[in-house]
């Protein structure tokens, strides 16, 4: 007989698309890494795949880097004494490019002729390929297959002479979305790429400077939130303060709308606003666009509540918890026999079936990516007495793949890229099924007129398929699938 297959107990979070990564730095503090491994915590909703930390003790680097989460690898005194220095960086990872293997976590490492330089990277680089097959050809060997490894060549190959001239030599080679850390004998470089597709925000604890991901990073050690990186800012903090630099010509921002959707904790502040606050009005507009009479508005936990109190605080419709999350199961069982594997989508989350019987309710979720989350939680509500079940989606279909550093389906396993309204609500089995429209979600995050089609203020590239940047790897591949398919048909 074959081996039995693990039994998923988080089949909720396998149909969601999955946070890119997340990076902090830190500098001028005795307690560095400590700091950072708190900052990382924060941001492990990001990535739980792998985590590191390297930190800065004079001209000495020390970096610890590990497959897992943060609480399971950086809490003993230990491991902080291990990462001395005032300075450090870090990174909490799910992979987007490369395999999970430990050379390819982060943060990367390289001693160049100037000294060590360590960096963190969050997004995708899109022409990674592209730079990579150059540099090989040129004489580089690579050690992982991460995209992060190539800004490292590109820096030790730059013709420039300082560091700061070779680093932005390097960056601007780069297409695609990324957010970057890095730290050097120099001290703490942070850059945000030119449209501002990834996050980065500035920070202060007393007289140290911090970079990372998201502002709940900051409040879990008690810093204050400054500003945002600007799209194409240039940040490096030393001895001698903080500089800033933009050392390229300035284009229109497009931040990546789905960090306000989902990716973002709804505790940190994006974009001027407040990520909990946007995520309640996708909820009213959504109530005003896409209103259906019914007895309850149910959340699907947890990313869909926020939307779900708002959508129930505009129609007037109760909000309940229909669903309750168990949070204390890990991501794996064993399942005892085949008989009870449908059990599994229980383990995690459950009917709260006294609130659901005989009612006609809502739920909301904040997206839909393959359908079988919806399928699962739609029959569920129905086995738990539900006379009506109407799925509401506080986000536009998802029909595009994410290039810039979102783990998504290829195009042809996204439910909204395969079918049409009404046949993805016979798939799901709900009595009705609707999304918000890209024009209210624009509103929800301060653009009254919703989106302009001319120029959009920010990348939607999941809902629309208007990508900002040009997609040099990903048009390679398609012109050799179309060769190949060519060949395949031509009967040779």
């Amino acid at each position: 007989m074959a081996d039995k297959l693990p039994l998923s107990t988080n089949p909720f979070d396998d149909d969601k698309l999955h946070e890119e990564c997340g990076v902090f730095g830190i500098f001028g503090t005795p307690d560095a890494s400590a700091h950072c491994a708190l900052g990382l915590h924060a941001l492990q909703h990001r990535g739980q795949e792998a985590a590191g930390i390297t930190a800065l003790k004079g001209d000495e680097f020390f970096t610890k880097r590990v497959l897992g989460q943060v609480a399971d690898n950086f809490t003993s005194q230990d491991v902080i004494d291990s990462l001395p220095g005032n300075a450090a960086i870090g990174h909490v990872r799910y992979s987007t490019t490369g395999d999970t293997v430990l050379r390819n976590c982060q943060p990367l490492f390289a001693e160049f002729a100037s000294g060590g330089f360590a960096i963190a990277h969050n997004g995708n680089i899109t022409n990674a390929a592209h730079l990579r097959k150059s540099l090989v050809q040129r004489g580089s060997i690579f050690q992982s297959t991460s995209d992060t490894e190539v800004i490292l060549h590109l820096i030790a190959t730059s013709k420039y002479r300082t560091l700061m001239d070779r680093y932005v030599d390097a960056v601007g080679q780069l297409e695609g979305a990324y957010a970057l850390v890095s730290l050097t004998r120099e001290g703490l470089i942070g850059f945000r790429d030119p449209l501002g597709v990834r996050p980065l925000v500035l920070g202060q604890l007393e007289k140290s400077y911090i970079l990372c991901s998201e502002t709940c990073a900051l409040d879990i050690i008690g810093a204050e939130y400054v500003r945002d990186i600007e799209p194409g800012e240039l940040i490096v903090i030393s001895d001698t303060g903080m500089h800033s630099v933009k050392p390229f010509p300035e284009e229109k921002p497009r931040p990546c709308i789905f960090e306000h959707v989902y990716f973002a904790r709804p505790d940190s502040y994006m974009n001027s606003m407040s990520v909990y606050e946007v995520r309640k009005r996708i909820g009213a507009e959504l109530a005003r666009e896409k209103h259906v009479d019914a007895d309850l508005v149910i959340p699907v936990p947890d990313s869909g509540t926020p939307a779900a109190i708002g959508y129930a605080q505009e129609s007037g419709i109760p909000f309940e918890l229909g669903i309750i999350r168990n949070h204390y199961v890990g991501r794996t069982f064993i399942e005892p026999s085949d008989q009870i594997r449908h059990f599994g989508v229980k383990l995690k989350h459950n009917a709260n079936r006294w609130h659901i019987k005989g009612k006609r309710i809502i739920l909301v979720d904040d997206s839909i990516v393959r359908g079988t989350t919806s399928l699962k939680i739609v029959n569920m509500m129905r086995e738990a007495g539900a006379t009506e079940v109407h799925m509401r989606i506080a986000s536009p279909p998802t029909a595009h793949s994410c290039f810039y550093g979102v783990d998504t389906p290829e195009r042809g396993k996204l439910l909204a890229a395969r079918m049409d309204l009404e046949a993805m609500r016979d798939y799901i089995n709900a009595d009705s099924l609707a999304f918000l429209t890209i024009d209210g979600l624009y509103r929800a995050v301060n653009q009254p007129k919703g989106r302009d089609n001319k120029a959009p203020a920010y990348c939607d590239a999941c809902f629309t398929g208007d990508y900002p940047t040009f997609l040099t790897d990903q048009s390679a591949q398609d012109q050799n699938e179309r060769q190949l398919d060519m060949i395949a048909n031509s009967g040779a």
